[in-house]
């Protein structure tokens, strides 16, 4: 199972803070609601399925905050939120298992972090010293086949691919992207692309489309809540409203 550890060490650098920031800013709400937002306002939201209660989701994410910032298991957090559960009245089929917990936890917490390298790989000094962006899967039998046609490929940081296959690009997914200086491109031999390919031959011989998975081709660092809340879904602007008056 993942920890805050292993998550990390798939990433270039260290991103707490910035991990932090961006998932403390979420506002939770129902999946119900959570369904009807477009995919670009999703990454601005917090839900679990099954959860309809606000106090349940929004101690779903206070775990998940204290998981990033105190560096927590997925197991302590199950703990945790089951505690808090039972303290609830909630009924032992009601209770977060053992595969929903990693699933919840391993796709918020990996989020976090990624939209954290995200933002500190776009900074205007790192962006002039490393140029260019190098998309990288783990190679094994669990790496979808759509992710595998991506890694290795290279293409400009400032390029618009990275708005549609910045990680992660599915449920669980592992991928992670790191910066490269035009001499370290020079001296691999890479190329650079500025387009995303539309299909690809893996290693194995076999042909796949290349796409992220379903609701997962958004970048979710570049989603950020803006001054005038007159452009979002209704259901996310009361949402946040109520979290900005409660704290």
């Amino acid at each position: 199972m993942d920890n805050i550890e292993s998550i990390i060490s798939r990433n270039t650098d260290f991103t707490f803070e910035e991990a932090v920031e961006f998932f403390g800013g979420k506002v939770p709400i129902t999946a119900k609601e959570f369904e009807k937002l477009a995919d670009k306002y999703k990454n601005l939201a917090f839900t679990v399925s099954g959860y309809t209660s606000i106090e349940a989701l929004q101690q779903f994410q206070d775990e998940l905050l204290s998981a990033l910032e105190e560096g927590t298991t997925v197991e302590a957090f199950r703990k945790n939120m089951n505690t808090f559960l039972e303290e609830q009245g909630y009924t032992k089929k009601e209770k977060v298992s053992a595969y929903q917990a990693e699933n919840i936890f391993q796709n918020n917490i990996q989020t976090a972090y990624q939209a954290g390298h995200y933002n500190q790989m776009t900074d205007p000094v790192v962006m002039q010293l490393r140029p260019f962006w190098q998309y990288n899967a783990v190679t094994d039998e669990a790496t979808r086949p759509e992710h595998l046609a991506m890694n290795g490929r290279v293409f400009p940081a400032d390029d618009s691919v990275w708005d549609t296959w910045f990680p992660p690009n599915g449920y669980r997914c592992r991928c992670t992207v790191t910066s490269l200086s035009r001499r370290q491109v020079e001296q691999r031999g890479l190329i650079v692309e500025t387009e995303a390919p539309k299909g690809a031959m893996l290693p194995d011989g076999r042909f796949t489309a290349t796409m992220p998975d379903p609701r997962f081709s958004t970048n979710p660092a570049k989603s950020t809540w803006e001054p005038d809340l007159s452009g979002y879904p209704e259901a996310l602007v009361k949402a946040y409203e109520s979290r900005q008056q409660s704290s």
